[in-house]
C-alpha cells in the first residue's frame, strides 16, 4: 500500500456497500448513506453533533438535575437568604442582592425530554451590589460519591458540566467549583447569548492533581452559578485553573448583575456533571429513583400511610411514645422539625390529636413522644401515628 491512512470515513452506501475513504481529520466517521451517525475522536465516541456517547448508570454526579423533585413545595416568595426553598438539593446562598421568587416551573427546552425547570425571578432589585454582596445557587456533592475522580493524583479526572438555561438577562456569568477538604477552587464562565431563549451550555472542569476529596459523607465538591456578586469576588485574577481559595479570584470581572431589575428571571434544567470530555445526553432516572436519592438528604413526612408504631401509656395523663421510620437512610444524623398536630389511632380508638416532640434521632428513624392525647385509649396497646395537619421535616443536607 502507499502512504499511511491517518483517519477514515466508513460509509454504508446503498449502492456500493461499505466504502472506506481516507482523510486527514484524525477522526473516524461512521456514516449511513452519506450521513454521519457517530465519530471516534480524541475525546472518545461522539454522535454527529459532537456529543459524547458515554454510557453507564449514574454517570451524572448531580442529583435532581432535571428539577423533578420538590418536596418542600413548588413556589416560595420573598426569598432573600440561605436555604433550599423549592427543588430538592439546590441551595440558595445570598448576601443582600435583592429578593426573589423560586418556582418549580413547567417552562422547558422543546423536544429534550424535560418536564420541569427551576425558575428564579427577581422581585426586589439591587442595582449596585456592595463589595461583599452575592447571589449564587448551587449543589454540593457528597465526598464518597467522588472518589473515582482520583483528585490529588496524576490521574485526576477531567469532568464536563452541562445544563440548559434561559433568561432575559444576557451576558457573562461565572461558575464556581469549590473543594472544601483542600480549600481549593476553580472558576469557569459562560455566556447567555440570546434573551428569552433556551440555550445549552457545556464547560470543562480540569482534574485537580493537588487537591484532596476525603472518602466520607461530608461535602466533596460544590458547584455554583453566580448570578450577582460584589467586587470582593470579581476584582482579582479569575482562577481558571485549580488554586487555593482567594475570594477575589472566584469570578470573571464582567460577571452579570442579575439583581439589577425586577424584570430579571432565569430558568435552569438538564444539569449534568460527568467524568470525561464532551457532554453526553442527559441521564434521565425514573421519578421514584430520583426521589429516593433526594430523600437521603431531606424527607418530608406528612403521609398518613407512613410507617410508624408506638405504645400508649395510661393514667391520668395519656402519653404516646414510638418510632417513625424514614423511607431512606439519611446521610448523617438529621435535624428534625415537627409542626402541627397528629392523630393517634389503634384498637378502634381515636383519642384525638396531639403535638409531638422528639426524644431520639437516628439515621433510620426518629423516636417521638406526645402528650395531651385524651382519655379514650387502652393502656399498653399498639397505636399508629397519623398526620392531621402536621408534618415532620428530616434534614440531613450538606
Amino acid at each position: 500500500m502507499g502512504g499511511r491512512i491517518m483517519a477514515s470515513t466508513i460509509n454504508a452506501d446503498t449502492s456500493n456497500g461499505v466504502i472506506i475513504t481516507p482523510d486527514t481529520s484524525g477522526e473516524i466517521e461512521l456514516q449511513a448513506n452519506g450521513v454521519t451517525k457517530a465519530k471516534v475522536t480524541a475525546n472518545g465516541l461522539q454522535d454527529a453533533n459532537g456529543n459524547s456517547l458515554r454510557g453507564g448508570m449514574y454517570r451524572n454526579l448531580i442529583i435532581n438535575g432535571d428539577m423533578q423533585i420538590a418536596q418542600r413545595g413548588t413556589s416560595v416568595t420573598g426569598v432573600n437568604g440561605n436555604n433550599i426553598h423549592t427543588v430538592d438539593r439546590w441551595y440558595n446562598i445570598q448576601v443582600n442582592s435583592g429578593v426573589y421568587t423560586h418556582t418549580q416551573d413547567s417552562d422547558v427546552p422543546t423536544g429534550q425530554g424535560f418536564a420541569k425547570s427551576w425558575k428564579i425571578q427577581c422581585t426586589t432589585a439591587s442595582s449596585s451590589p456592595a463589595s461583599g454582596d452575592l447571589l449564587r445557587v448551587q449543589q454540593t456533592i457528597e465526598a464518597q460519591n467522588l472518589q473515582h475522580l482520583a483528585y490529588g493524583t496524576s490521574s485526576a479526572k477531567t469532568m464536563t458540566f452541562s445544563f440548559w438555561v434561559k433568561s432575559n438577562k444576557t451576558g457573562t456569568y461565572g461558575i464556581w467549583v469549590y473543594q472544601p477538604d483542600s480549600v481549593r477552587h476553580i472558576g469557569i464562565s459562560y455566556t447567555i447569548n440570546t434573551a428569552n431563549t433556551w440555550e445549552q451550555k457545556t464547560v470543562t472542569i480540569e482534574g485537580d492533581t493537588s487537591g484532596t476529596i476525603n472518602n466520607d459523607n461530608g461535602a466533596g465538591l460544590t458547584i455554583a452559578w453566580y448570578l450577582s456578586a460584589g467586587s470582593d469576588f470579581t476584582s482579582g485574577t479569575h482562577a481558571t485553573s485549580w488554586e487555593s481559595v482567594v475570594n477575589a479570584n472566584r469570578l470573571p470581572s464582567g460577571q452579570v448583575n442579575f439583581a439589577d431589575s425586577t424584570s430579571n428571571y432565569i430558568n435552569i434544567t438538564g444539569v449534568q456533571l460527568e467524568v470525561g470530555e464532551g457532554a453526553s445526553d442527559f441521564e434521565f432516572l425514573p421519578y421514584d429513583v430520583q426521589l429516593q436519592r433526594c430523600q437521603r438528604y431531606y424527607e418530608l413526612i406528612n403521609d398518613s400511610n407512613y410507617s410508624s408504631y408506638g405504645v400508649m401509656a395510661g393514667g391520668t395523663s395519656q402519653f404516646f411514645a414510638g418510632y417513625v421510620d424514614y423511607k431512606q437512610i439519611k446521610r448523617a444524623t438529621p435535624t428534625i422539625t415537627i409542626t402541627g398536630s397528629f392523630l393517634i389511632q389503634g384498637n378502634s380508638n381515636q383519642p384525638g390529636t396531639t403535638s409531638m416532640g422528639t426524644s431520639g434521632i437516628g439515621k433510620r428513624a426518629v423516636y417521638i413522644n406526645g402528650t395531651g392525647i385524651g382519655s379514650n385509649v387502652v393502656n399498653g396497646y399498639a397505636y399508629n401515628l397519623l398526620d392531621v395537619n402536621g408534618y415532620i421535616k428530616v434534614d440531613a443536607e450538606l
